[in-house]
């Protein structure tokens, strides 16, 4: 930046080295510059001329979906359009774009930004996926709500109280609508930081009473370990009208995430995973499918990730849905599960093809390659 107070791209990496250590006013400050130069950020295909053109709404501090992998090695130009608040940022250079893709995908932090990246996008004229008002529909709450009746699918039910609620145990016991344990944690966080298995009225007071500031979700625990005490969650990836499967996380705990298992010291929890990917109706019958099928009809979105499990008596347990779900290709210790990764990468890709007016006649996500 001293050599160059107009490298924009600097900048913009400035912002985000700053946001990634935790100093957001510095974050802010240089965003705010970048995008008063340049309101766009521009990534150039890998080929020329590039397939098509896609604008990409994002919001950096506001939850995005990942798209490290997802963006890698594009046959298509990417323009980024920021928002930093709920108006609507400068797009008088945008040009000639093919279609939209909304990364903004926690409801819970973008709330304010939704509406207006979805009135833009309208704006524009341009095929959208998922779109900003769909993505408001997936906060905990709404999700519980709107998956409620699902033949052969459990979901727990979720009591959300705003910041400042009164969370004394005497309200807490008038208001909660199921049995002790229950699992509590901030809206708007994701993995496992902030979020814990109480016990009773008295633990969980001290838990939202020391978060005052926060909306927080207290959520039903359904109880789903298997008949060998471990816990199994399965992460599928919705990409237009594909089900595909990511990942199996296997772990002695109730909050189970594949970084912090031991699955990388476990070669049996391996081969059952790679087992998963291969055939996931090995472990998931119709009854699962269609209870996942009616998950995707009902939110409505292009990309879309459940992460569920199944409880003793067999049915699915749904524990999260929603945009935000990391899918990335550094499995250097399960190499097992590059093809299955690829496959989504390159069903991603097809889909943004096909809205785009550019499909191919061969299907690119029939599966994994040999």
């Amino acid at each position: 930046m001293a050599l160059d107070p107009n490298d924009i791209d600097s900048r913009y990496w400035i912002g985000g080295i700053k946001q990634a250590m935790g100093d957001i006013d510095a974050a802010e400050a240089a965003y705010a510059i970048a995008t008063q130069i340049r309101p766009l950020v521009r990534r150039q295909a890998i080929k020329s001329p590039p397939d098509f053109r896609l604008l990409a709404l994002y919001a950096p501090f506001n939850g995005n979906i990942p798209i490290q992998y997802l963006f890698k090695d594009t046959t298509y130009d990417i323009d980024t359009l920021a928002f930093f608040g709920p108006d609507e940022p400068d797009c008088s250079s945008l040009g000639d774009i093919d279609v939209i893709f909304n990364l903004i995908s926690d409801a819970d932090q973008a709330e304010a930004i939704l509406p207006p990246a979805g009135r833009l996008a309208e704006k524009l004229g341009k095929p959208v996926l998922n779109a900003p008002s769909k993505i408001l529909r997936t906060t905990r709450d709404a999700v519980a709500d709107l998956l409620r009746g699902i033949p052969a699918c459990r979901v727990p039910r979720i009591l959300r109280l705003g910041a400042g609620a009164d969370v004394s145990v005497a309200a807490l016991e008038a208001l909660l609508p199921f049995r002790f344990p229950v699992l509590a944690r901030p809206a708007g966080t994701h993995g496992g930081d902030d979020f814990e298995k109480i016990e009773n009225l008295d633990e969980l007071a001290r838990f939202l009473a020391g978060r005052p500031r926060d909306d927080c979700y207290v959520i039903e625990y359904i109880h789903y370990a298997s008949r060998d005490g471990h816990f199994r969650k399965y992460r599928f990836i919705f990409i237009g009208e594909e089900m595909l499967p990511y990942h199996l996380a296997i772990g002695n705990d109730w909050k189970v995430h594949h970084v912090s298992t031991d699955m990388a010291n476990q070669p049996w929890m391996q081969r059952e995973e790679a087992a998963f990917l291969a055939n996931p109706a090995t472990v998931f019958n119709a009854a699962h499918y269609q209870a996942l099928r009616v998950v995707l009809e009902r939110f409505g979105l292009d990309y879309l990730g459940v992460d569920c499990g199944l409880d003793p008596d067999g049915h699915l347990v749904v524990f999260e849905v929603n945009a935000s779900m990391l899918v990335h290709d550094d499995n250097a210790e399960f190499p097992y599960k590059d093809p299955f990764v690829r496959v989504i990468k390159n069903a991603f890709d097809a889909m943004l093809r096909d809205r785009a007016g550019r499909s191919q006649p061969t299907r690119l996500s029939d599966g994994p390659s040999p």
